[in-house]
C-alpha cells in the first residue's frame, strides 16, 4: 500500500489503501519504513508524504485484530516508534499533505514530519475512548505540548475532533489550506525546499529538534545558533549565496 516515487529530487511516499482510510497495519509500517530507507538511499533533497483518498491516515488497521490477543505494545513499540524515529531523522526536510483523517498513527506520522500543511476540514483528535483505549503514536506529548493539558483532556475525554483551521490555530501544524490546493501548495513547498541549501536547512531541522528534545534556554539556543552559523560560513553554499546576493541573482545550490 505504500509507494514511492522520486522526480527532481524530490522524494514522494503515497499511502494508497483508500479503501481502509489508509489505515495501517504492522506490515505497513515496515513498508512505510523501507520507502523512507529507499528515498535516503537515493540522496534526495526533501521528501512528500501523502495520504490517497479522503483521508490522510485513520490510524491503526484494527479489521483484523482480535482484542483477545491483540499484541498492541509490539506494534507501537516494535512498529511505530522506530518507523517515527526514522521518519524525524531523515536527511531531508519532510513534509506532509493531510486531509480527511490525521488519528493515531496517523497523527504520529504528522508529528514526526517537518512541515505539515493540513486541509482547513481535516479532521483531528483522540476518537480513542470509543475503543477503551488511549491515544498513542506520541499524541499525548504532542497535544499536551502544543494545546496545554486542559484542552488535551478535553480532547481525550469528549473523543470531538478539530478541524485542521483549528488544529494550526492552536499551534498543532504548519498551514491550514484549503482542500483543492492542498496537495499542489506543498507540493511547491517542497520543490523550493529541494532547490535550497541543504546544509543549511539541515542544521536548523537539527537544532530546532535539540532546543524541543534538550529544552533549551534562550542563551544555550544562541550559542548552538552560532556554531551552526559559523560552520555554515565554511560552505560552498554560503558563498554561492553571497555571490549570488551581490550578483542580484537566483543563487544555484548543489549538494
Amino acid at each position: 500500500m505504500i509507494e514511492l516515487s522520486i522526480r527532481d529530487g524530490v522524494a514522494e511516499v503515497l499511502l494508497n489503501a483508500p479503501q481502509k482510510l489508509n489505515a495501517l497495519d504492522f506490515e505497513a509500517l515496515g513498508e512505510l519504513g523501507r520507502a523512507y530507507d529507499d528515498a535516503a538511499a537515493a540522496g534526495v533533497r526533501a521528501l512528500l508524504l501523502l495520504g490517497a483518498g479522503r483521508s490522510f491516515c485513520a490510524g491503526r488497521d484494527i479489521s483484523g485484530v482480535n482484542p483477545a490477543d491483540d499484541d498492541a505494545r509490539g506494534y507501537l513499540v516494535e512498529g511505530v516508534k522506530p518507523l517515527l524515529r526514522k521518519m524525524s531523522a531523515f536527511p531531508a526536510p519532510t513534509f506532509a499533505a493531510a486531509q480527511g483523517a490525521c488519528l493515531g498513527v496517523g497523527l504520529g506520522l504528522l508529528a514526526a514530519t517537518d512541515v505539515v500543511y493540513v486541509a482547513a476540514d481535516a479532521k483531528i483528535g483522540s476518537p480513542f475512548a470509543n475503543l477503551g483505549a488511549a491515544l498513542d503514536s506520541g499524541g499525548h506529548w504532542l497535544f499536551t505540548e502544543r494545546l496545554g493539558p486542559h484542552r488535551t483532556l478535553d480532547l481525550i475525554y469528549t473523543a470531538e475532533l478539530m478541524s485542521g483551521t483549528e488544529a494550526v490555530a492552536g499551534g498543532l501544524f504548519s498551514r491550514a489550506l484549503e482542500p483543492a490546493g492542498l496537495l499542489a501548495q506543498t507540493r511547491e513547498a517542497a520543490a523550493r525546499a529541494a532547490a535550497g541549501p541543504a546544509r543549511a536547512l539541515l542544521a536548523s531541522k537539527a537544532l530546532v529538534a535539540e532546543i524541543r528534545d534538550r529544552r533549551l534556554g534562550f542563551w544555550e539556543a544562541l550559542d548552538a545558533e552560532n556554531e551552526v552559523q559559523e560552520r555554515l560560513s565554511r560552505t560552498p553554499d554560503y558563498a554561492e549565496g553571497f555571490a549570488a546576493f551581490k550578483e542580484k541573482r537566483k543563487p544555484v545550490f548543489r549538494r
